[in-house]
């Protein structure tokens, strides 16, 4: 392909963009009691409605990678236009002055399996998939967490057999986003039990419109279903779907996992980045504490913090479009997100007091209940915070692992309720 001036590209990007979409309005400075009352992490909606915006986003992304827009730094031959990363900057920052169906829906199909098929997938499999995936004309989830493997994801029990050019999946998932609007998925299994539990897993593309596939929704504490689980009962996949060799799923899931922790630390602080910290600043002055030391010590730490994670980010971001593999500072900037997503919460509450947790119609007062019932779910989702302080203490600082408790253990024996060691 040409090579192609920023300038001759952004040009181009402003035209399409003025053809396809609307000029925001000028954002107006954040003022209290004004606007809608919602803050949350994950918003409830029905699954029609959800639906219904899922098919907004697809119709605006598939418009943007028709004009060259869609895939700006990725390859040509799946559909990418091979620029550099200073284009996707220069267009994303075009993008951002136009009203556009919110992208959220694609956040783990292009920003974590669709990376992981290029990896790790077959030419068949990445023939077929990394083109559409990044058109939208198809959706991917991920599968990996199970009832009894969570964080410790390499405990999974799902598993996958093969017969002859085929592999029979049967299992259950749990925690998988947009699992009801996709139409693939990246699920790990276990391929062989008798090898060490990192080392017997193996990664797949499964249809999940498949025989045997059962999607149900999971009911929140917040109201919302954002999540599903999903059952594999003898599953068949063809082996050109396979990621990666057998039993080198994990290797494969490290891929997913690394991205996944990107977005998720690369978050604004939930329920709207920037704008909520002009929202609990304006908070603040309501109800007078802009005079208090203490809060205003309290908002500046909290603030800060937002302020690193962001730098933080940004490095890891730019290793990643650069070519590089992601490391270990993923789980610092995931880490670092769900901490001061905790730090808001608390702050919030110390704030708001009875008002938090009593709806007494108040603009500002009870809707910041539902992001502070969401906001637990994030040190949880790609890889629990006690994990991420493990992937960073043993291999950034260079601590020793975590000895734990297992067959060699001098307390392997021990019960629950005895002395025996």
């Amino acid at each position: 392909m040409a090579d192609i001036t920023i300038e001759q590209f952004e040009a181009e990007a402003r035209a399409f963009l003025d053809a396809h979409s609307t000029r925001k309005q000028a954002e107006q400075k954040f003022v209290w009691g004004e606007g809608p009352d919602k803050v949350a992490v994950f918003e409830e909606k029905s699954r029609e409605a959800e639906l219904a915006d899922v098919a907004k986003a697809k119709a605006w992304r598939t418009a943007k990678f028709d004009a060259g827009f869609g895939w700006i730094t990725g390859p040509p031959a799946y559909g990418g236009r091979g620029l550099s990363g200073a284009h996707e900057r220069a267009y994303q920052a075009l993008e951002a002055q136009f009203e556009v169906p919110n992208q959220s829906s694609f956040t783990i199909s292009l920003g974590m399996v669709a990376p992981t098929i290029l990896a790790h997938g077959s030419d068949a499999a990445r023939d077929l998939y990394v083109r559409q995936l990044w058109r939208a004309d198809l959706i991917a989830c991920q599968l990996f967490s199970e009832p009894g493997a969570g964080s410790d994801l390499a405990s999974l029990q799902t598993k996958a057999e093969r017969d002859g050019d085929e592999w029979v999946i049967t299992g259950q998932k749990v925690w998988t986003t947009g699992a009801q609007y996709s139409d693939i998925g990246e699920v790990i299994a276990r391929t062989d039990p008798d090898l060490p539990k990192h080392k017997g897993l193996t990664g797949f593309i499964v249809d999940m419109r498949a025989p045997g596939v059962e999607i149900r929704p999971l009911r929140q504490m917040t109201g919302g279903a954002s999540f599903n689980e999903v059952f594999f009962t003898e599953v068949r996949v063809r082996d050109d779907h396979r990621l990666g060799d057998v039993n080198n799923g994990w290797n494969v899931a490290l891929t997913t996992l690394m991205n996944e922790r990107a977005a998720i630390g690369a978050g604004g602080g939930g329920g709207g980045g920037v704008n909520m910290y002009a929202r609990i600043i304006e908070m603040v002055r309501h109800y007078g504490l802009d005079t208090d030391p203490l809060v205003r010590n309290e908002l500046a730490d909290l603030l800060m913090h937002q302020k690193v994670a962001g730098y933080n980010n940004q490095r890891a971001l730019d290793k990643i479009k650069s070519g590089q593999m992601p490391g270990p500072e993923m789980s610092i900037a995931k880490l670092a997100g769900t901490q001061n997503m905790r730090r808001m919460c608390d702050f919030v509450a110390r704030v708001l007091g009875p008002k938090l947790v009593a709806d007494s119609g108040e603009w500002g007062t009870y809707a910041w209940s539902a992001l502070i019932l969401g906001a637990p779910g994030g040190r949880i989702a790609g890889g629990s915070d006690e994990v991420m302080r493990n992937i960073v203490g043993e291999r950034v600082l260079g601590l020793p692992k975590d000895t734990g408790i297992d067959s060699t253990s001098a307390f392997k024996d021990l019960k629950v309720g005895t002395q025996k060691a």
